[in-house]
């Protein structure tokens, strides 16, 4: 066996596992794991501006697909909180990343005296917002504890892990034996409840399909259409499952509502909701409609809605299970393109188009191209576009689900571009949001990552204010910004600024600016208070 140290042992086990780009922020604890990166010339060490930014980053990475595993490398105490907000959205978003923390000298921990960055006990901070973590002690057990995260990674429901590592480990030499990197199958549900679940969906007169994330993350697209093409299933997706199946499929009926999907409540004309990688926690169905959920985890399977068939399993392969059941015990249903082409008509009449959100979010889905990466961030266009921006692929719409933080947008869209160069990535901020990690633009251009960020300003955190507005008699606080000149900023940096006034200025300004894909650029687009974007 080799003799390295620690750190060496971390990053040829991470060099292994495929993992070839880090996000992060140097410090004094890390010196040792950054150090061998030096030797390492196919892997990148993206420095980021604010540690929140590197697990954000390393978010949009591994969401945006063709990357890999995202990671993130920080210093402990401090640097991990600070990058929590962007495990946290992972956590919620279903995305896998791989955290790599410091901690204090091994000798200090838990002796709560008061060094570095010391926080007792700081795995106990994480654990929330990932799906496993450890503390590694022993140089020599590094390729392990790298291979079992790559495993709990790829395996399962994908959600972030973390491991960490003292500086005096990073420093310490060993014996070390390197491993090969596992290979991690994704098992679907089992043959019995596959075909219990299709004689139920056989049983139905009129079943619907609700899509999740889980759909996009386990690459279930092809499968998931081959079942409702069966079925003669329309599909209802939710903010996260967008792009699962094209909004142009003629069995598409577009995003969830904001408030529930009143197709599914009482009167509903569907007697059965297959549900595919989502918890299915935003629509209350009618009192005793079937509901079949596919999840890889078994948690979610009926936490809210009974009664529920549950099929533990990947989606991708258990659908392709059901599809081949369906096909020799279910007779091909008629076509349904008519009906749910009337069914597509009424929900879009029953839709509140509302203004400027409406006009600004076509402007965006004209000029960005189908394969084009939209991060959504928490503003009023974005919110809007979780129902009214069509999608036509997967992995092409990213939201930070039900963490729903404001400042992500950027960084992550910066990790997606990262992930995905020759695409066109797009992040959709307000001005409040995208102050958050304004900084990443110097991240941005010294990196060459030409991202774009829509900057929609109102000069306000627009629906705080308009809350406080309408819930407190006109009273309100807090609400409004003072912000920079944003042309400014941008060249300030050495970025691109563009300010588009009005819906045909955007798309005008996307279309010429993806096309160039030469710089990292930020759109102004001035805007005044909006109505709200959730009566829908």
């Amino acid at each position: 066996m080799p003799n390295m140290t620690g750190g060496q042992a971390l990053i040829r086990s991470l060099k292994r596992e495929g993992v070839g780009v880090i996000f992060g922020m140097p410090g004094v604890q890390m010196y040792h794991a950054l150090d061998p990166l030096i030797d390492e010339p196919d892997m990148r060490f993206i420095t980021v501006r604010h540690e929140q930014a590197a697990a954000y980053m390393a978010d949009g990475y591994s969401r945006a697909g063709g990357g890999g595993i995202g990671v993130a490398m920080v210093v402990p105490g401090p640097g991990l909180q600070n990058a929590s907000a962007g495990v946290g959205t992972a956590y919620a978003a279903s995305s896998p990343i791989l955290v790599v923390s410091g901690q204090i000298p091994s000798r200090h921990i838990g002796a709560r005296r008061g060094v570095l960055h010391e926080i007792d006990d700081q795995m106990d901070t994480i654990r929330p917002v990932t799906k496993w973590a450890h503390r590694i002690l022993d140089p020599a057990e590094t390729p392990s504890a790298v291979h079992e995260a790559f495993r709990q990674l790829k395996t399962g429901r994908p959600r972030p892990v973390e491991i960490e590592m003292p500086p005096d480990t990073l420093r310490q030499q060993a014996d070390v034996e390197l491993l090969e990197p596992g290979i991690h199958v994704r098992r679907p549900a089992p043959e019995s409840d596959v075909r219990e679940a299709a004689r139920i969906l056989g049983a139905a007169s009129n079943p619907v399909i609700w899509a999740g994330g889980g759909a996009i993350s386990s690459g279930a697209s092809a499968a998931l259409i081959e079942v409702a093409e069966r079925l003669q299933a329309p599909i209802l997706t939710t903010s996260e499952g967008k792009g699962a199946v094209s909004d142009r499929h003629p069995l598409a009926l577009g995003g969830l509502r904001y408030m529930g999907e009143p197709l599914l409540e009482e009167g509903s004309e569907f007697d059965l909701v297959l549900v595919v990688g989502s918890r299915f926690a935003t629509v209350k169905p009618q009192d005793g409609m079937q509901v079949v959920q596919i999840d890889i985890d078994e948690e979610e399977i009926g936490r809210n809605h009974q009664p529920t068939f549950g099929l533990c399993g990947d989606a991708a392969g258990t659908l392709r299970d059901l599809h081949g059941v369906l096909k020799s015990t279910v007779p091909q249903r008629p076509d349904a393109t008519e009906r749910i082409e009337s069914l597509k008509a009424l929900r879009r009449s029953q839709l509140n188009r509302t203004e400027p959100q409406d006009s600004l979010t076509a402007a965006l889905r004209a000029g960005i191209p189908d394969d084009g990466i939209v991060v959504s961030g928490m503003t009023q266009i974005g919110y809007y576009s979780r129902v009214h921006f069509p999608v036509y692929q997967p992995d092409t719409y990213l939201t930070s689900s039900y963490y729903g933080n404001l400042g992500y947008a950027f960084p992550t869209a910066l990790g997606a571009k990262v992930a995905q160069p020759d695409r066109p990535v797009v992040a959709v901020s307000g001005d409040g949001g995208f102050m958050f990690n304004s900084q990443e633009l110097a991240t941005a251009v010294q990196y060459g990552i030409n991202a774009i960020v829509v900057v929609f300003n109102d000069n306000a955190l627009g629906n705080v204010r308009r809350d406080q507005q309408l819930g407190f008699n006109g009273r309100e606080i807090g609400g409004k910004l003072h912000n920079p000149d944003f042309m400014k900023l941008a060249e300030a940096y050495g970025a691109r600024g563009v300010r588009a006034d009005g819906p045909e200025e955007l798309e005008r300004a996307l279309r010429q600016n993806i096309a160039a894909n030469d710089a990292p650029v930020l759109i102004e687009v001035p805007v005044g208070p909006m109505p709200s974007p959730f009566e829908n």
